[in-house]
């Protein structure tokens, strides 16, 4: 119990500021968004990427748990259904140390390392279907040890296998750890009946989605549909390659550095005790699984999955704690031989936690402590706020659910990868990136630019509005040209100048109190023409107006679309007063092409926002 509570709290705490959410755990939680609130498969066409019980299980629990009307952000809901399944894990592992028989301290070790290694955390508080399938893969192995009802043991374990397996594709590489962990706990007597029902289970499991595929009439390849066999070509075949590890640049180069950098101390000790574990009879399997996945990853021109290193997680930890436990073993009972591979491996062990100690202390301080995510918070409020709801945007899936709850048509929320590959949405676009508003780039959306011909030449015509964050957190807001980049630019340097023009005019205006920095903004075409406008017509009733321009939040400050008045007719604006009051309803009152956004109240006085796009009717165009 005490193990559990520390995973939980490490795991919990400041869940929603580390890591920044990504496009695959958006994708996953709106599908299973999509299960609850749509009564669909997912929010797109259903292609069989993935078998889909993996969001199912995800869209059960929001279902129980009322998990996506309690947070704010849909992807939390999943972050909390996936705590809930590493907490699971780690509880199971614990169980199958000892059932290969761990001393309680060790198997402890061993629970804690998988739940607290900052690889893990990473990866844990991320929603990857891997994590769901995690406890169902453990789950396998310990009934696949039972020998007191054994039968029943042995069917629950392969039903218990095959729905880890239907939750991610990708643990069918188990299989064949958990059929030897079964050949080897079985009765000699029994073996053959017994294996034989469990796999018949196995693939009456397996059968159960191609069951569903042929069902929907999509089992097999065909004109305008999608097909159980296209999904499995994808995954196996026509998925594009990860590249060379050689080539820096390369995504398997990318995934490989991000591991390392996390917790190169973990990586490290848990390939050296597999190599070690080869050569100790009950942890030989586990040690087999391990370097055989860890050779996978090299098969040329293969695809690497980032999130694939999680199925390695518990058995490296296992495995780590169980040499350790051999170690002290030696050191008591071994021959000489034995006593000096007891001292190496000890000695070993002693380095690598001296090493970890300042390594983990730092990559465990970000994670409680740092609000990676708030750039997409950010962008994703600004879109709320700024954006109408009739515009259509391309963003990257982590926002996807929040955005379609915050108002905007399902429709008008285009998730990038679909808008080269879905039929459905193609022919919603009949000008393809032209027919789209805004796009939303992330490190995953800049990741992958030329795989997407649509998407690449809306970043090509598109220009930043807004941006947030900085290095591989930054989330910018591009507003798309269907005319092309080239014709705005030109047409930006017309209104640039045409707002010039107005505001060397105002400038001059006697009532008005300005700042140099504000001087300089009004003459050199930065401060909106709705805004110039304004003033205009304020300074005919108040003789004296003290202004400035400040940004939008996110803004780089190139058009000036706030004003703050800060005095009016020699009185301050202060909130609450009747001259700040005169003074918003004035802004509020405003209509047709020149209403505001908002109007308030503030410290320094009364704040109008203008809308990020000027009407048609004002003059420059904007």
């Amino acid at each position: 119990m005490p193990t559990l509570l520390l995973a939980g709290i490490v795991q919990a705490w400041n869940m929603a500021g580390s890591p920044q959410r990504i496009d695959d755990e958006g994708t996953y939680v709106a599908q299973a968004w999509a299960i609850t609130n749509l009564g669909e498969l997912a929010h797109y066409t259903y292609w069989y990427d993935h078998p889909p019980l993996g969001w199912i299980q995800l869209a059960g629990y929001a279902q129980l748990t009322g998990a996506f009307e309690r947070w704010d952000t849909a992807v939390m809901a999943g972050r909390e259904a996936v705590l809930v399944a590493t907490l699971i894990s780690t509880a199971l592992l614990w169980l199958l140390g000892r059932k290969i028989g761990l001393s309680r301290a060790m198997a402890t070790g061993a629970a804690l390392l998988f739940a607290l290694s900052p690889l893990a955390l990473q990866f844990h508080r991320t929603v990857y279907l891997d994590n769901i399938a995690t406890p169902w893969l453990l789950g396998a192995l310990i009934l696949a040890m039972s020998r007191k009802h054994q039968l029943a043991g042995f069917v629950g374990a392969a039903v218990v296998f095959g729905v880890a397996v239907l939750t991610k594709e990708t643990y069918l590489l188990a299989l064949p750890l958990v059929g030897f962990v079964m050949y080897r706990s079985a009765w000699p007597a029994t073996r053959r009946y017994t294996l034989s029902v469990a796999t018949t289970m196995l693939v009456l499991v397996g059968f159960g989605y191609i069951l569903f595929a042929a069902v929907k009439g999509e089992l097999i390849p065909g004109s305008n549909r999608v097909s159980l066999i296209d999904g499995i070509a994808f995954q196996l075949s026509s998925r594009a390659s990860s590249g060379s590890v050689t080539d820096p640049d390369s995504l398997i180069s990318r995934t490989f550095t991000m591991w390392w950098q996390l917790d190169q101390v973990f990586i490290l000790a848990g390939i050296a005790a597999s190599l070690v574990a080869l050569f100790i009879r009950k942890f030989r399997p586990y040690a087999v699984l391990v370097l055989a996945l860890v050779v996978f990853m090299f098969r040329p021109g293969s695809y690497l999955p980032v999130p694939y290193i999680i199925m390695l997680l518990p058995f490296a930890a296992l495995l780590v704690a169980g040499v350790t436990s051999w170690a002290f073993s030696r050191l008591r009972h071994g021959s000489s031989v034995g006593r000096a591979g007891g001292v190496a491996i000890m000695m070993a062990l002693i380095l690598a936690v001296v090493t970890a100690v300042p390594l983990w202390a730092t990559q465990l301080r970000g994670f409680l402590l740092s609000d990676l995510d708030q750039p997409t918070a950010q962008a994703q409020a600004w879109l709320e706020s700024n954006v109408p709801r009739s515009n259509r945007l391309i963003i990257d899936d982590a926002m996807w659910v929040d955005l379609v709850r915050s108002g905007f048509e399902r429709d008008n929320v285009i998730w990038y990868y679909k808008m080269d590959t879905d039929a459905d949405v193609i022919d919603a676009s009949p000008e393809g990136w032209r027919d789209s508003d805004y796009i939303v780039t992330t490190d995953s959306m800049r990741t992958f630019p030329q795989q997407f011909p649509q998407v690449n030449e809306a970043l090509q015509n598109s220009e930043v509005v807004a941006s947030f964050g900085t290095g591989a957190q930054t989330v910018d807001i591009r507003r798309i040209y269907p005319e092309g980049i080239a014709a705005r630019t030109e047409q930006a340097a017309l209104q640039s100048a045409g707002r010039a023009s107005l505001g060397a005019e105002l400038e001059q205006n006697p009532s008005l109190v300005l700042d140099e920095n504000s001087r300089a903004q009004l003459t050199a075409g930065q401060v909106d023409s709705r805004i110039v406008a304004a003033l205009s017509r304020r300074a005919a009733i108040d003789d004296r107006l003290s202004v400035s321009f400040p940004p939008v939040d996110g803004e780089d400050g190139t058009l000036r679309r706030q004003v703050l008045i800060a005095e009016a007719g020699g009185a301050p604006l202060t909130p609450g007063s009747a001259e700040a009051a005169a003074q918003q309803k004035w802004f509020e009152d405003l209509d047709g092409d020149f209403a505001v956004d908002s109007a308030v109240q503030t410290d320094d006085g009364v704040l109008a926002t203008f809308s990020v796009e000027a009407p048609p009717g004002v003059l420059p165009a904007q």
